[in-house]
């Protein structure tokens, strides 16, 4: 029953790369020519210095960037990654490199899922992540897809921490993120 639930959602992620190929693709493609320090620095930013602001004990506003994505520094499983929140994701999506320094083993990762992705086909790994967090807004036991490097440049955070919310919403440029 729980591998075909996951086929199902591996292939409900399939469907969201084709019907919206252009927004992941235009995020990772300018994390691209990012120098590794760069990504380093900024994944290693205090939550304060990010574009979230957080808005109580239960509430994150994350302010649009120029061309209208929400990215936020988010600590997944207890460390800072930054990612772009991508409600046509089914999954949280990482990639190995990634994957390997939030703590997850690369030994024990069994791609054995293809998927299809906005940057063509793809071998995929489900884990399970133990936290996601931004600000004060946490989500535990979230499931997440991990691609091979070349697939994924960066991190996105889909539906699987989406629909552990208890709302989300953008308004006036900015997406309110509720536990």
């Amino acid at each position: 029953m729980f591998v075909r639930s996951l086929v199902l959602v591996v292939g409900a992620v399939v469907a969201a790369a084709a019907v919206v190929p252009g927004v992941a693709t235009r995020y990772l493609d300018a994390t691209k020519g990012k120098a590794p320090e760069e990504t380093i620095e900024k994944a290693s930013m205090p939550a304060g210095q990010d574009a979230a602001r957080y808005t109580g004990n239960r509430s994150a506003v994350i302010s649009a960037d120029a061309e209208g994505h929400f990215t936020g520094l988010f600590s997944i499983n207890g460390r800072k990654e930054e990612g772009l929140v991508d409600t046509g994701a089914s999954m949280i999506a990482l990639n190995v490199t990634t994957a390997q320094r939030l703590g997850i083993d690369r030994a024990r990762l069994n791609f054995r899922y293809a998927v299809e992705t906005a940057n063509g086909k793809a071998r995929a790994a489900y884990v399970r992540l133990d936290k996601v967090e931004i600000g004060p807004v946490k989500v535990e036991n979230v499931g997440a897809m991990v691609l091979d490097d070349k697939a994924l440049s960066g991190t996105l955070i889909g539906m699987s921490f989406l629909k552990g919310l208890a709302s989300y919403r953008v308004e006036d440029g900015r997406m309110h993120l509720t536990r």
